[in-house]
């Protein structure tokens, strides 16, 4: 009757759901595992768990009278984590046929996300073949029975979700020693873990996920500034998306593929949710392409409006590249903004801002979210499309490794057109409730650490060759404050990597990843962290490897998850969306995955070069170089430099040809400087395979002795 009564009492105070079903295995060995958010946690499962189980609880929990009067009333049993004895008091609990609940991380967490997970019941699940029945609870850290500071929100009674998921089971690791075989299963366990966190995730738009992170910290919490240092609310950021969204939809059509042509300011992220709410799908736009570049996307694509801006346009220098384009209007939002008349501000102000979520139209996770453009092998750019669902199961499968929270602001400089930037810049902190400072552009080496420093920045996104640019320039102070350094889109550079640790004494956690993948495939984090890895696979990603002919180390790296793009836009085939083969993305990376499951990139099988973190075609390369000098042969490969990541060297047979040909060359095709070889290397004639063909592989040994 107790129970009951404690059963509905909770139901009405913290409107408490339940997703999923028990399914009980036919032996009673049964180890059910929760995330730890609050002092209510042994609670609430208890009441919600279709089955009686013993609770364990760490020692320090039955100092408190009130917890221990609560405990008095189900079976538990206070042990110490990190006691081996304590572990061999549940294993005989399992082996009697007893159900057990258990919390890993041990303590209640301080960070809101999962913190350290104990050895101990990972070996407890292996030793005794238990079935593992994962319970995730959401809601319950935003109680005042949680350990949170103070810069998270708190509510009296905040609404508790708890997601039961799949039962699994971890085998007994491989190992010599029983030392080894405990720290495997522990980290079996972890991952476990993890993916429950990431399988847990609700399946939402870019938009209702915004309305949920406002909903949760409320519409005066701080969170964005640009450069005008101006720190916006979610109210204020709320009604710039409405907005903006709003004149988005007076220039477009539902559904339509609208170009988004702007630098990293406010308004840009505001447009892009706007666009997002109003059922139009951003293409992001990358201001550095040159006039062809913008062309080939816009065509492949179908994009018949750019929206840019007259203030980006001038002090970008792009009026040229504009005035070229063909086939596509140009919309200045300081024009636009001039459509926003009284009717649209009445219903701003009188109906979309108080209600949002029936101020715009009905909008599915599976709708396209955005259009991000990558080069194809024939130096085209295909277009890149991702649904709402699939930014945000990236964004989920992120936080389960690693425990951002409110408390952080994130340093942003990677540009929005880049999948990089794009997701885990100026999607990420928005609907998790991080504060951000958004600047326009990664070069400016001098005043980020000042930024950085000033602003108080805890997370920081850069590539290898920014990373380096910014510790030459730092004071050992700026970056005092910093918790996440996060390197990704080239290889990390070794002397990067120390100079980071001995001037700062900051690790850097390099990542990996694609734009067709949202683009995060596995990242190092303190919790699972290897030096000349990029770190595990994310949860909820399948992965095969394919042996290549001529490699023997490792094999073709192929992922399949829910982050994996809808598909491309060719230029071939505009607007048709081609779709990945039953849903597997080859990354054209070769690579390694340990037991552990690091992965050490190999190299490269694709014909691209990442040149400061930027891909490069060596296909335009090559085209440069025949129109420069058509009555010669060229061929294009990369060698490694510790600055920029890759430097082009293209091989000709032409012994005259010099960068300045080269560079007129690039300017009659519209092609980006970075196009032009770096290094031009003099060759007799071109290595040819038996088919007639280039002989890249012997163009790439020649190019790493040259």
């Amino acid at each position: 009757m107790l129970k009951t009564l404690l059963r509905l009492l909770c139901r009405m105070l913290f409107r408490v759901e339940i997703h999923g079903t028990a399914n009980l295995p036919e032996t009673r060995k049964l180890l059910a595992i929760a995330n730890h958010e609050s002092f209510l946690d042994g609670l609430l499962i208890g009441l919600f768990l279709p089955f009686r189980a013993t609770f364990l609880v760490h020692t320090t929990v039955l100092d408190n009278p009130v917890f221990r009067l609560l405990l008095s009333r189900v079976p538990h049993l206070a042990v110490d984590p990190t006691s081996p004895l304590a572990m061999k008091k549940v294993i005989k609990l399992l082996e009697a046929g007893e159900s057990v609940v258990i919390f890993p991380e041990g303590r209640i967490t301080m960070t809101g996300s999962l913190m350290k997970v104990y050895e101990g019941p990972g070996f407890v699940a292996a030793r005794t073949g238990a079935t593992i029945l994962p319970v995730r609870l959401d809601g319950a850290a935003r109680s005042y029975f949680s350990r949170l500071s103070g810069d998270h929100p708190r509510s009296i009674f905040p609404k508790i979700t708890i997601s039961i998921l799949p039962t699994t089971s971890i085998a007994m690791p491989d190992a010599p020693s029983a030392k080894l075989r405990r720290r495997m299963a522990g980290d079996a366990m972890r991952r476990v873990m993890q993916e429950m966190l990431f399988a847990s995730h609700p399946v939402k738009t870019l938009f209702s996920a915004l309305l949920d992170a406002v909903r949760i910290h409320g519409r005066g919490a701080r969170l964005m500034e640009d450069m005008q240092q101006v720190e916006e609310t979610y109210g204020q950021l709320l009604k710039k998306i409405l907005a903006l969204g709003r004149l988005a939809g007076k220039i477009s059509v539902p559904g339509e593929n609208l170009g988004v042509l702007l630098p990293n300011v406010t308004s840009t992220i505001c447009l892009i949710f706007g666009m997002s709410a109003m059922r139009r799908v951003p293409a992001m736009l990358n201001y550095t392409a040159g006039t062809a570049g913008l062309q080939n996307a816009c065509i492949a694509a179908g994009v018949r409006t750019i929206v840019t801006s007259r203030q980006f346009v001038e002090a970008a220098k792009l009026a040229p590249v504009l005035a070229n384009l063909q086939n596509v209007q140009i919309v200045y939002l300081e024009d636009l903004r001039a459509q926003f008349g009284p009717w649209d501000k009445l219903w701003l102000l009188g109906f979309a801002r108080w209600m949002p979520a029936s101020a715009v139209p009905s909008v599915q996770p599976d709708d396209p979210a955005v259009v991000l453009f990558t080069s194809g092998s024939e130096g085209k750019p295909k277009g890149v499309v991702h649904t709402h669902r699939g930014l945000l199961s990236n964004i989920a499968q992120v936080r389960s490794v690693i425990d951002f929270s409110p408390t952080d602001k994130f340093m942003i400089t990677l540009p929005l057109f880049h999948a990089f930037g794009f997701t885990c810049g100026g999607i990420m902190p928005l609907v998790t409730g991080s504060k951000i400072f958004i600047y326009p552009s990664p070069l400016h080496y001098r005043i980020i650490p000042e930024i950085i420093y000033d602003r108080g920045c805890t997370v920081l996104f850069g590539t290898s060759t920014f990373l380096g640019n910014y510790a030459r320039f730092a004071n050992p102070y700026d970056f005092y404050k910093l918790r996440y350094v996060v390197a990704g889109a080239e290889k990390l550079n070794e002397e990067v990597r120390k100079t980071w640790m001995d001037k700062f004494g900051i690790r850097i956690l390099e990542g990996y990843g694609a734009t067709e993948c949202a683009p995060v495939l596995a990242v190092n984090t303190p919790m699972a962290c290897r030096a000349g890895t990029v770190g595990p696979l994310l949860p909820g990603l399948e992965f095969r490897l394919e042996t290549v002919p001529g490699i023997s180390q490792g094999g073709l790296l192929s992922v399949r998850g829910p982050n994996v793009m809808q598909g491309y836009y060719l230029f071939d085939n505009p607007g048709v969306l081609k779709p990945p083969m039953d849903g597997w993305y080859s990354t054209g990376d070769v690579v390694e995955i340990d037991a552990d499951g690091f992965v050490r990139i190999l190299g490269r099988v694709k014909r691209f070069a990442k040149v400061a973190g930027e891909m490069v075609s060596l296909e335009v390369v090559e085209q440069i170089a025949n129109l420069a000098s058509p009555a010669c042969q060229h061929a294009a490969t990369t060698q490694v430099d510790p600055q920029r990541g890759e430097n082009i060297l293209l091989f000709t047979t032409d012994g005259a040809l010099g960068r300045d040909a080269l560079l007129a060359a690039a300017r009659e095709l519209g092609s980006p400087e970075l196009a032009i070889a770096r290094k031009i290397v003099q060759v007799a004639e071109l290595p040819l395979l038996g088919t007639g063909k280039t002989d890249y592989l012997t163009l790439k040994q020649m190019a790493e002795t040259a």
